[in-house]
This record gives structure tokens, sequence and C-alpha cells, in this order.
């Protein structure tokens, strides 16, 4: 009698979406993955998913994390976790998706370097600084 295969295997075509975001290195672990799905950060062909969906080659990815989206496409499965750079492998990413991720972070490091920077809780002397420039503005 021949063992009945598996569905959740990559040598089947097909693995768990919660598994395979673990093992591409988007989240450090399958529950965190897996409650990223539960609310609603991934969706895979345009579709909410759950964390059992099955994924294959060629599916389309989305994940939003923060104030990031990831558009990628799955191009491999694996059954365990790999280094980050085999991680890459795993999957390509568009390049529009690419360019709004580079530019949204560099808008971010902008606004940081244009805030305040202070140690810690501000003294009375800070604060009244504060309500100052608050006011000019």
């Amino acid at each position: 009698m021949t063992p009945t295969p598996k569905r959740n295997d990559p040598e089947n075509g097909a693995i768990r979406l919660d598994k395979w975001l673990w093992c591409a290195r988007f989240y450090k672990t399958r529950s965190l993955a897996a409650e990223a799905i539960r609310n609603g950060r991934i969706t895979v062909n345009e579709v909410r998913a759950k964390p059992a969906r099955l994924v294959k080659t060629g599916d389309n990815v989305v994940i939003r994390r923060g104030p990031f989206n990831f558009d990628i496409t799955i191009t491999s499965l694996s059954k365990s976790r790999k280094s980050a750079r085999e991680a890459t492998r795993l999957y390509t990413e568009d390049p529009q998706s690419l360019t709004k991720r580079e530019e949204l972070t560099e808008q971010i490091k902008l606004d940081a370097g244009l805030g305040l920077k202070t140690k810690g809780k501000p003294t009375k002397r800070d604060r009244r600084e504060i309500i100052r420039l608050k006011n000019r503005i």
C-alpha cells in the first residue's frame, strides 16, 4: 500500500500560506504570519486568504507590513526556513512595488530628520520652546 501524498508539501506543488511566508522570511514565526493573514494584511491573487490556504508557484501575494506594501509573485516553494539570501529566491517583487517602497523609506527618513530630537522627557525649558514654536506656525 502506497502512502497518501501530503497536501502541504512543496513536491506536490502547494504549501500553506503561513508556512511559505515564514520560509520566505517575511515573518519571524508562523504564528505571526497566521495572525497577519487573519487580520487581512495578506491577499493572494487579490483575494483575502486564510492561513491554511495552499499557494503555488505563480501566485500573486500582496503583503502589507506597516506603511510598506510588498507585491510579490511566488517563484518557488520550500519545506524549511533558509538563509535570507536563499529566501529571496522564493519570490520576485514587482518593480513598481520596490520603487514605491524605496521612495516611502526615503520620505520617512526625511520626515524623521525634521522632527525634534530630544533625549527623554522634555524639561520645563524645552516645553516652553516647543509651545513657542507651535504658536508661531
